[in-house]
């Protein structure tokens, strides 16, 4: 299996925040869209509009341990490693994938296509397309 296939069966939305945002406003994003992990883009670098980087709840629960009540103000930017974002594109397979969130210790990935973010990919999508596939070729048989 893909991660193409999997994002065949879903919605093609992806949340972003910008570097130089707070931990407030990336919380309230996350919040509003019922998600737990934001795609970071950094609009300063000469490539322009790239993603750099995931802002997940983790991210959060760190700037609140090592701010307090401050953390709603420290810049996103203070909290991501932009060394190297690790991602995955729609070809690659979901075993890849899952080697990849195993290795890095990490739930969600940017799905990157031709140089464009097309999506992400969780570790409950993954889960989810494994259960479908288990579940259809069981009552297949």
């Amino acid at each position: 299996m893909l991660v193409g296939d999997i994002l065949r069966k879903k919605t093609p939305r992806v949340v972003t925040v910008r570097m130089n945002e707070t931990v407030g406003i990336a919380a309230k994003l996350m919040r509003a869209n019922n998600i737990s992990a934001l795609v970071v883009k950094d609009v300063v670098r000469s490539e322009g509009n790239t993603a750099v980087g995931m802002f997940t709840e983790r991210d959060v629960v760190r700037a609140v341990a090592e701010h307090g009540a401050n953390a709603v103000n420290v810049k996103v930017s203070q909290l991501v490693s932009v060394q190297q974002l690790v991602s995955c594109t729609s070809l690659d397979t979901i075993e890849h994938v899952r080697h990849l969130m195993n290795r890095n210790h990490i739930r969600h990935l940017p799905v990157i296509d031709d140089y464009s973010l097309v999506s992400v990919i969780s570790m409950r999508d993954i889960a989810a397309a494994v259960d479908e596939a288990t579940n259809s070729t069981s009552q297949a048989a």
